[in-house]
């Protein structure tokens, strides 16, 4: 039986909708990212950083996937621009479907540095930084 938190997570990134990924979301969810040293922390910020992720990224797939319990690991594949980029989210669900803790581990080094470039672009242009 396929996970329904899972299948829904899925939903949310292949159709790029917010409200279903801000549903997902604990309202204390950290977020770690391969751009950023310092964990971020709370739905609102979480839920910015994820949408423009997913806006920002070209040719998102996720390959493998592997669960335990409410922990599970997504491997992915994305081009940020003309940069491929290669990658894990690291996903803990709560007992009630929410998010609470994510975390991305990305490769190669000019690829995250492609991602970081446009996020600091988007986020400074929404006001965040």
């Amino acid at each position: 039986m396929k996970n329904e938190n899972l299948e829904r997570w899925h939903r949310a990134v292949r159709e790029k909708d917010g409200s279903l990924l801000s549903e997902l979301l604990d309202v204390n969810i950290v977020f770690h990212s391969p751009t950023v040293g310092a964990p971020k922390q709370g739905k609102q910020l979480v839920h910015f950083i994820l949408t423009t992720v997913i806006d920002v990224f070209d040719d998102f797939t996720y390959h493998r996937e592997w669960e335990d319990s409410n922990d599970m690991a997504l491997e992915f594949s994305a081009k940020v621009g003309e940069r491929s980029v290669k990658g894990v989210d690291l996903i803990k669900w709560n007992d009630s479907g929410k998010i609470v803790h994510f975390e991305v581990a990305m490769r190669p080094l000019r690829g995250v540095q492609a991602l970081f470039e446009e996020m600091n672009i988007r986020f400074e242009k929404a006001g965040v930084i």
